[in-house]
């Protein structure tokens, strides 16, 4: 009879695990099993319907009570899950739609994306791309110029040009840099040079940000205008591009006012350039201008979103969920067209023998203009033989 009772007690605890382990949430009065737990500490994704639904009988009246009023049809948790998850009816007296929402859950996933995934793609994005140009530098060395100087110079581009090219380039290297303090100082700043100089740097690169954006807005439209014509791609591209501008191969290619590889560069500062703006203004303005709400909507009805496996797009957002998209999407755009403009800037500086000189000066050798634009040379030539001597011709 004891060797019956000992067998049953043992048959007992061995089962225990399996029904407490057991996903029928009536074993738990409808709340969450040690499965939702263990998936939520694995990371792994759990269905939160059994949580975000159960709000009570009355969720509306009770979140809306008075301070020492009756909770109505709801519990103390219920109502919190309603305010954690929206349904709650909440009345403001003031402050507007902003200032009903009392908890925002989506924070946490931007807060942990922002802070890990977008730190670190971010941050290798740029690490390899100086890498990468280091590695080009040691095996190419400096691309430098066949023929000998000739001392004959021709206008590469006027004044105006240059100017809106510095612009472009100057706002964007400020935006860049405190935009990078912003996401970085916590980890690089605050632990080494201290919190007080890091909350200092963040308050002055908040307002060099959000007044210095008006300057990039205002070159990117300038250096649209003046070249887009030039930009244009066309025949001579694909030589280009098949000898990778030179570098393979012994000749360089003929090109244009614009090469392909500057044209590629021109493309993406002008469509990156303008996400990024759209995307800041979004930011600074997040109650007059609500993009992505509607650009799901527009997606929704492609059906691609649902074809990708992203299911439908949420159409609609509160302000808080608008500026998380907005600065997520702000900060990934801006990464790859700061990596796109570290690979310029070389080539530009130390990677090009003579190209500075035609944003410094305006002014380049013609033995540079034949090696790197022949057609470009070739066309301003022909305008200066068919133009009377006494007159100047501005080059295009």
């Amino acid at each position: 009879m004891l060797r019956l009772l000992l067998a049953f007690l043992v048959a007992v605890t061995l089962a225990a695990p399996v029904a407490a382990q057991s996903t029928d949430r009536e074993a738990t009065g409808g709340a969450q099993t040690l499965e939702d737990i263990l998936a939520r500490q694995n990371g792994t994704a759990i269905d939160d319907t059994f949580r975000r639904t159960d709000t009570g009988a009355d969720n509306t009246a009770a979140a809306s009570s008075a301070q020492l009023g009756t909770l109505g049809g709801a519990s103390d948790p219920e109502v919190w899950r309603a305010l954690r998850y929206g349904s709650a009816d909440v009345k403001v007296s003031a402050g507007g739609e902003v200032a009903s929402v009392l908890i925002q859950d989506g924070g946490m996933r931007w807060l942990e994306w922002r802070k890990d995934e977008l730190r670190a793609y971010g941050g290798w994005l740029l690490m390899g791309t100086i890498g990468a140009l280091v590695l080009f530098y040691l095996l190419r060395g400096r691309i430098k110029i066949d023929e000998p100087m000739t001392g004959r110079t021709v206008t590469r581009f006027a004044s105006i040009e240059r100017f809106g090219h510095w612009l472009l380039a100057g706002s964007f290297i400020l935006l860049g840099l405190t935009g990078l303090l912003v996401l970085f100082g916590r980890v690089f700043i605050a632990p080494y040079l201290g919190k007080e100089l890091n909350a200092t740097l963040l308050g002055y690169s908040k307002i060099i940000h959000n007044n210095v954006a008006w300057a990039f807005i205002l070159g990117l439209a300038m250096v649209f205008v003046m070249w887009v014509v030039h930009n244009i791609p066309n025949r001579t591209d694909i030589t280009w591009l098949r000898q990778f501008g030179g570098i393979i191969g012994k000749k360089h290619p003929p090109a244009k006012k614009f090469n392909a590889g500057q044209k590629l560069i021109f493309w993406s500062v002008i469509l990156f350039g303008s996400s990024i703006s759209l995307s800041g203004v979004a930011l600074l303005f997040p109650f007059e201008l609500q993009l992505f709400a509607k650009t799901f909507a527009l997606l929704n009805q492609t059906g691609l979103p649902e074809l990708l496996g992203f299911g439908v797009l949420p159409e609609q957002m509160s302000p808080q969920e608008e500026m998380q998209y907005a600065q997520l999407w702000h900060a990934i755009m801006a990464f790859v067209l700061m990596a796109i403009i570290i690979a310029h800037i070389y080539i530009g500086s130390v990677g090009m023998e003579g190209a500075y000189d035609a944003m410094g000066t305006g002014e380049v050798d013609e033995a540079w203009a034949h090696q790197h634009h022949s057609i470009w040379l070739d066309e301003v030539k022909a305008k200066q033989e068919a133009t009377p001597s006494n007159e100047a011709t501005p080059a295009e």
